[in-house]
């Protein structure tokens, strides 16, 4: 978070710094202003806190299980401010190819369950008739598999995703 530094900072960069990265602003909350800088690595998204005028920046960073990661992010935003690259991600930003296939069956499978399909159903539109009905569907490993999707979408569904935006899987 972003908010007007104290006295004393006046080396700081200022609010007025971030126009030139070209960021977009949602509309002011209670004093708050949600700033998305795009970059080519991936976005930077800033919460911007009090008036923004042309005073100094700093940045609050709560002392939490994820301060390391919002000190990786000041970084990367303090080198595009600077004019330079803000460098790639952190690889615990980033989605791995199988977490990303995982999601995204994990959506279809909620998904198809929320509409009334029975889990046969949903196995059947996520590996095809032929690994259904291949084994026994009381026993099948394609049948746990999916009720664990589902089971784990849910989870998401009811609070899970926070962990994800955490960045602490």
């Amino acid at each position: 978070m972003l908010v007007p530094a104290p006295e004393g900072f006046e080396g700081a960069h200022r609010f007025e710094a971030l126009g030139r990265l070209r960021p977009s602003i949602d509309p002011e909350h209670g004093g708050e202003w949600q700033c998305i800088v795009n970059d080519t690595d991936g976005p930077m998204s800033l919460w911007l806190k009090g008036e923004r005028t042309a005073r100094p920046m700093a940045a609050l960073v709560p002392l939490d299980e994820t301060v390391l990661l919002r000190l990786v992010g000041l970084v990367r935003l303090k080198r595009r401010l600077d004019r330079h690259p803000a460098g790639p991600l952190p690889a615990a930003w980033q989605i791995t190819a199988p977490l990303r296939k995982r999601l995204l069956d994990m959506i279809r499978a909620l998904d198809g369950r929320l509409e009334g399909a029975s889990y046969r159903e949903v196995a059947m539109a996520l590996y095809g008739p032929d690994a259904v009905a291949r084994f026994p569907w009381k026993t099948s490993s394609v049948r746990g598999q999916t009720i664990r999707l589902v089971a784990d979408a849910v989870a998401i569904m009811d609070g899970g995703y926070r962990k994800l935006l955490r960045a602490s899987r």
